[in-house]
């Protein structure tokens, strides 16, 4: 008779332990009702992922273990089920990245996390302890061994559960997404499992977690590494996976999302989940009738809802009739509340205050990041007032090179398309039209322009987006030489001039809000470059 196996993809809240219990309690409820016999949670799903230096703390350790007791005794409500629950773990004054597997008011085993990823976005080592023993449990006969993420990355602990008997691997997971990163983990599953003939369910992390989105799409490979069942992306979803003929597994499968379509749906869901866990009403968006806010705020809008989101265009005595004409006609489609509130009078009221200062200088970037500036300090004046959190609308492109404005464009709370290049961003708007024409197509179509002064194009001191684009991302997220890059077909004034502008701007992006990571590398937390250095590549 075939064992039928509940992945429960999640979306947990880092600290909210009765929240994260009771979406654990009601997985289980739904799995029992479904005739599942196990069911695997996300990696440290007790306490949301990842915790940071929350894992440093005693009262945490406390507060986790008096969740899990919790769960452990409810239990017994469902005596047919095993669970298997992701937590922090501390032992004679180490600490362990653990999942326990709970049976009937009983935790049967723990297992410890291997393998402590310490690259990219993160920093295990920091935290944990590795573990060194596997654990394998029986249920009808069937032997389940125990993984948590990193541990399928490299084949020791998958060899050692192996070796302890483990005929299907359940495997916990908080995998932050990328472009593409469910072929990434498909392919090293199947090079580390599979391989060693053992098939494997994996129970996904979704939603999003200040910079991170973690995509969900949990799934189950046989043991030829053939995909048996794989869950929704960017949902909460239930995956149920039936283990029949000496644990060969089968289940529904989800189909995959196009790119454009999958980084869309992680930024709305980056934008839903930090404006929701952290209990902001609502959005405030400076529109300027460019491209860049113009899909800032439809990735708001699809995130909140439209009488959640505001917009106020700001325009100045530089700003072109057609960007007025465009941004009210976007605000109109979408059905937020829009405003016009424009900065020429504090413009010219700064250049009186200044005339003094500035008498014999000529006009240059002090008067353009002026009216930056403005712009920033009306929009968080009115966050200030009503509490909705600005959103920035800047892109990985610029963020780049410093093609903004401290205290202007960058004030803001959450930047909604940091890690998004501008080629992208194209690419995204089209994706979106594509789905309703939300987007005027005049803002896709027309020369981007940041309008600080008369008949301004970005083109004017940056080179073609998509010149800047490839070697942002050669240099930038492949970590590729200087000579490599010019050697790839980029003109090499072109590189110098963006390997410099990357190089001097490092202290405006270290003040940059917090942003939505989409691509293996971002402007954040695995961006990691000194301010004040010497060395030039």
């Amino acid at each position: 008779m075939p064992i039928r196996i509940a992945s429960a993809q999640l979306n947990q809240i880092i600290g909210d332990f009765d929240g994260n219990r009771g979406r654990i309690a009601d997985a289980a409820r739904r799995a029992v009702e479904a005739g599942a016999r196990v069911l695997v949670t996300p990696e440290l799903s007790m306490t949301g992922y990842p915790p940071e230096d929350l894992l440093l703390r005693g009262a945490f350790y406390d507060r986790t273990r008096a969740a899990l007791a919790a769960l452990v005794e409810q239990s017994g409500q469902w005596p047919e089920l095993r669970l298997v629950v992701g937590h922090p773990s501390d032992h004679d004054g180490r600490r362990f990245n653990a999942a326990s597997v709970i049976h009937a008011g009983r935790v049967i085993g723990e297992y410890r996390k291997r393998e402590l990823p310490n690259y990219g976005v993160f920093d295990e080592q920091r935290y944990f302890a590795s573990g060194d023993e596997p654990l394998v449990f029986e249920v009808d006969g069937l032997r389940l061994g125990v993984v948590i993420c990193e541990d399928f990355w490299l084949p020791h602990a998958p060899a050692a559960a192996k070796a302890a008997g483990a005929q299907v691997l359940l495997a916990p997971n908080a995998s932050p997404y990328h472009l593409d990163k469910q072929q990434d983990r498909m392919d090293v599953v199947r090079d580390n499992v599979c391989a060693q003939g053992m098939s494997v369910v994996l129970s996904s992390l979704v939603g999003g977690q200040d910079e991170l989105v973690f995509d969900g799409m949990s799934f189950a490979l046989n043991a030829d590494g053939a995909l048996a069942a794989q869950a929704r992306a960017f949902v909460e979803d239930l995956l149920l996976v039936d283990v029949a003929d000496g644990a060969r597994l089968s289940g529904p499968i989800e189909a995959a999302m196009p790119l454009e379509a999958q980084v869309y749906q992680a930024l709305v869901l980056g934008v839903r989940d930090y404006i929701g866990k952290n209990g902001f009403p609502g959005a405030l968006i400076g529109l300027s009738g460019g491209v860049d806010s113009a899909l800032t705020l439809a990735i708001a809008v699809d995130a909140l809802g439209a009488e959640r989101v505001r917009a106020v265009m700001m325009a100045s005595p530089y700003t072109a009739d057609i960007s007025w004409i465009d941004a009210r006609d976007m605000a109109a489609r979408v059905g937020v509340r829009y405003d016009e509130i424009p900065i020429a009078t504090c413009f010219d009221a700064f250049l009186s205050t200044l005339e003094g200062e500035f008498r014999g200088t000529k006009p240059d970037t002090t008067e353009e990041n002026l009216q930056a500036r403005i712009r920033g300090t009306i929009l968080m004046a009115l966050s200030n007032k009503f509490g909705s959190i600005v959103l920035t609308t800047g892109n990985k492109s610029e963020m780049a090179v410093g093609y903004s404005t401290l205290y202007g464009d960058l004030a803001g709370g959450f930047a909604v398309i940091k890690d998004i290049a501008k080629t992208l961003v194209y690419r995204l708007c089209a994706y979106r039209n594509g789905v309703s024409p939300v987007i005027p197509e005049r803002i896709i179509t027309r020369p981007p322009s940041a309008e600080l002064r008369p008949d301004q194009t970005d083109q004017d001191s940056l080179p073609p987006y998509d010149q800047l684009d490839g070697i942002v991302q050669m240099y930038m997220e492949e970590d590729r030489r200087v000579d490599e890059i010019v050697a790839a077909g980029f003109p090499r004034e072109a590189v110098d001039k963006v390997v410099r502008l990357m190089r001097i701007s490092e202290y405006k992006r270290r003040q940059a809000p917090v942003g939505i990571r989409v691509t293996p590398r971002a402007f954040g937390r695995d961006w990691r470059y000194p301010i004040t250095s010497k060395f030039r590549d």
